[in-house]
């Protein structure tokens, strides 16, 4: 899929598509490539998907591709909410079942358990499946607060010691939840989370940002345009040396031409 225009900033390359199915279908091709360029080279790939509303097409265009070979694939996502229970509509865990799983049939599938009984047990436990063997691709989006993951500003940690940790959520991330439709109101949105930290992201060899949609346009501005720091989480991955942002005309309206 042919982009409308490239250009780089700092490390990160960026394309431009006509809109948001021809972003996921060429978010798709280049993580199809990646995939089985590790599974050529290691007999296996090891992947971070991110659970959003906005990578709903992009998963959609991703599972039916069929130069993946899904039996080599190892699968795991980035964040899932403290207490609540994987059938709980708004688990991430669930979304991923429902919009990867149902339709391929992977290697494995790590979930982080967020309702697991002992949570520093669990930190450890998705720890250990993390660094167990390297990760070959991270899928992400990017938060209208330019968090990654839940990483939120301004305290996301660009050398965070952790791998895996417990945040809590900011309002802006969970009001997010709200507009998505994830939960019926604010209050009902929980107020803690586990969370892939940004090292932890970027420890990927390839890092994918996937973000279509108007509403994410300040938050691209501001990963592109603005400094590199914690109050916009997401323009770390300006310093990524293997990362690509997708993007529509939608998500790339607040940016100057070039």
């Amino acid at each position: 899929m042919k982009s409308l225009r490239r250009f780089t900033v700092d490390a990160l390359e960026v394309r431009v598509y006509a809109d948001a199915a021809a972003l996921a279908e060429a978010a798709a091709s280049e993580a199809a490539s990646c995939v089985r360029n590790a599974c050529l080279r290691r007999g296996e790939a090891r992947v971070i998907l991110a659970s959003a509303a906005s990578q709903i097409q992009f998963l959609a265009s991703l599972t039916v591709r069929a130069d993946i070979d899904w039996s080599k694939v190892t699968l795991f996502h980035m964040d899932e909410y403290l207490g609540l229970p994987a059938q709980h509509p708004a688990s991430f865990r669930r979304f991923l079942r429902d919009h990867v799983l149902s339709r391929v049939r992977p290697r494995a599938f790590y979930e982080i358990q967020g309702d697991a009984p002992e949570p520093l047990r669990e930190i450890e436990r998705y720890r250990a499946l993390l660094l167990a063997a390297p990760i070959d691709l991270c899928c992400l989006g990017i938060g209208e607060n330019g968090h990654i993951a839940f990483n939120d500003p301004p305290v996301a940690d660009f050398q965070d010691p952790y791998v895996v940790k417990v945040v809590a959520l900011t309002e802006p991330s969970r009001q997010q939840q709200v507009r998505e439709g994830w939960f019926p109101n604010l209050e009902s949105v929980p107020h803690y989370a586990y969370t892939l930290t940004i090292p932890a992201l970027c420890r990927a060899d390839r890092l994918l940002a996937v973000v279509p949609e108007r509403r994410k346009a300040e938050a691209v501005r501001r990963t592109l345009c603005g400094p590199i720091g914690p109050k916009c989480p997401a323009s770390v991955v300006r310093q990524h040396p293997n990362a690509v942002l997708f993007l529509d005309q939608d998500s790339a309206a607040f940016l100057e031409p070039r």
